[in-house]
């Protein structure tokens, strides 16, 4: 049997063929949402799939502000964030990220989704959130991504 047809292929990152996505944000749940952007940008939907190298395609997310949440967690889902001193401990709810920040709720379900190594920080790079309908990748030729409600 010819042993050489079985050989493995393994995709580095210059070798991936990279695909630019848009997705609008507006009226999708958050969490569905995000786990699908991890997908693609993690290159879990391609045949080539490698899971040591940045093989995932491209995701701009427009309409940030206009993503909604399930049940309650609009009210009692909470950031915290620690500032290292005595009494610093600081609470924000997402309904108050979502009127100052709309682009960090999306971008840190999306980043908690993936691998917390060098290979996530920079799967994570190949992902540009918008607040509005409007993005300045439009040369890339963006594909629209649709995404079960």
């Amino acid at each position: 049997m010819d042993t050489l047809s079985y050989k493995t292929v393994s995709v580095n990152k210059e070798h991936a063929n990279k695909k630019w996505y848009v997705v609008d944000a507006e009226g999708q749940v958050l969490g569905r949402m995000a786990s699908e952007i991890a997908q693609v940008l993690r290159g879990k939907r391609k045949a080539c799939y490698t899971p040591h190298s940045d093989c995932g395609d491209n995701v701009i997310v427009i309409n940030a502000e206009k993503v909604i949440l399930t049940g309650s967690k609009m009210d009692k889902k909470v950031y915290v964030h620690y500032t290292g001193f005595p009494g610093g401990q600081r609470v924000r709810t997402v309904k108050d990220f979502l009127n100052k920040k709309p682009i960090f709720v999306i971008e840190h379900a999306v980043k908690g989704m993936l691998p917390k190594t060098r290979l996530g920080s920079a799967i994570f790079r190949n992902l540009y959130v918008y607040e509005g309908p409007n993005h300045p990748h439009e040369a890339q030729q963006p594909q629209v991504l649709t995404i079960k409600k």
